[in-house]
């Protein structure tokens, strides 16, 4: 029964979450307004849609122990091409189409040279990467780019109903279908015997090795996968916010993935998807809020000074949360096993009680 409910809850969230766009529940301190409301499905595609690109990193930092500093260049080579190709005149399923091929062809080439070094040579070919990525874009080459300034997404190939406020629904189920399709990839691949290969890479390369096994394709392979969906969520971003910005390939960017998954948890199940939403969300609201404190009658003058400095005020933040749970959002609650306090996951718990169960046969 327990293991029923435990694989079914996530289930009941993602129809929870589905149905949301026709609550009329309002929340007035966390939101401006009911859940159907336009301003709301945008900040929770938000949400939605970052949960899903830190899957994509964490399965590279978290699983495999990779610490790539250009991520986010994935993340661009599905947003950007999506946007041009858009604008060009192209339907959106071909333009979508090319720009996940587009991002599964740099993956794999990028991935394959910077994967020939590792440690701290890998995150700095991969920072390199993502640096000439970044001068490439914001250079506007024939004009395609838009520079500093961007591109908005329009073109005759855009579905009318993924435009317009009124559309907004749409485009926030969207978002949900790309987080559902993330998580589920990167939990069905790590509960395959695949998952316990790039486990040992993590843990141990040498003896993966002496095992018989090619560590340079296992970590090839899951790079690729983690750049594909990197690219699909570029994707839905850019269809979301109705257009793109140099800012999605930059070193910063990928540095803001990272903190997403250390505030959750790097490896765990639910880790990096809460550490996104709990970023996304008070990187969006607190903006608001500092404005409000700003403005507020009988506020000191230095309080209100400090308090209306949005990034402050998320520092402040992430270092309680760093400070009051170093192991992330997902070891805030202990567990007790053996008569002792610790963080183990229930499921690696139960795989290593497993272990010892036959140790001792």
């Amino acid at each position: 029964m327990k293991s029923l409910l435990h694989r079914a809850w996530p289930v009941a969230v993602a129809a929870v979450l589905a149905i949301l766009p026709f609550s009329a529940v309002d929340i007035p301190v966390l939101f401006d307004g009911p859940f159907a409301q336009p301003g709301t499905l945008q900040l929770l595609a938000m949400c939605l849609i970052f949960a899903g690109v830190v899957q994509s990193y964490d399965l590279q930092f978290g699983r495999t122990g990779l610490m790539s500093f250009g991520h986010a260049l994935y993340f661009a080579a599905g947003a950007y091409p999506t946007c041009v190709l858009v604008r060009a005149g192209w339907p959106l399923w071909q333009a979508a189409a090319a720009a996940l091929c587009a991002g599964t062809l740099l993956a794999v080439v990028l991935g394959a040279i910077a994967l020939h070094t590792d440690g701290i040579g890998f995150a700095m070919v991969t920072l390199a990467f993502a640096q000439a990525g970044t001068l490439t874009i914001t250079l506007n080459p024939a004009g395609l780019t838009g520079g500093d300034e961007g591109l908005v997404l329009n073109g005759p190939g855009l579905p009318a109903w993924l435009t317009g406020v009124t559309n907004t629904a749409n485009l926030y189920w969207l978002a949900l279908a790309y987080v559902c399709a993330a998580v589920a990839v990167v939990w069905l691949l790590m509960a395959s015997p695949a998952g316990r290969i790039i486990t040992g890479v993590r843990d141990d390369t040498r003896r993966v090795s002496v095992l018989g096994l090619n560590s340079y394709v296992v970590k090839l392979s899951v790079f690729t996968l983690s750049g594909v969906l990197a690219a699909a969520g570029g994707i839905v971003y850019v269809l979301t916010t109705g257009g793109v910005s140099p800012h999605v390939a930059s070193t910063a960017f990928t540095l803001t993935l990272l903190v997403m998954v250390v505030i959750g948890g790097p490896g765990t199940r639910w880790g990096p998807v809460l550490g996104a939403v709990v970023y996304t969300y008070l990187d969006q609201r607190l903006t608001a809020v500092s404005g409000a404190v700003s403005v507020s009658p009988g506020t000191p003058g230095w309080l209100a000074g400090l308090l209306s400095q949005p990034l402050l005020l998320l520092g402040i933040v992430f270092i309680l949360l760093v400070y009051f749970a170093p192991g992330g959002l997902s070891a805030l609650r202990p567990r007790k096993s053996f008569g002792r306090t610790d963080t183990t996951p229930p499921g690696d718990f139960q795989k290593a009680r497993r272990r010892v169960a036959k140790l001792r046969r």
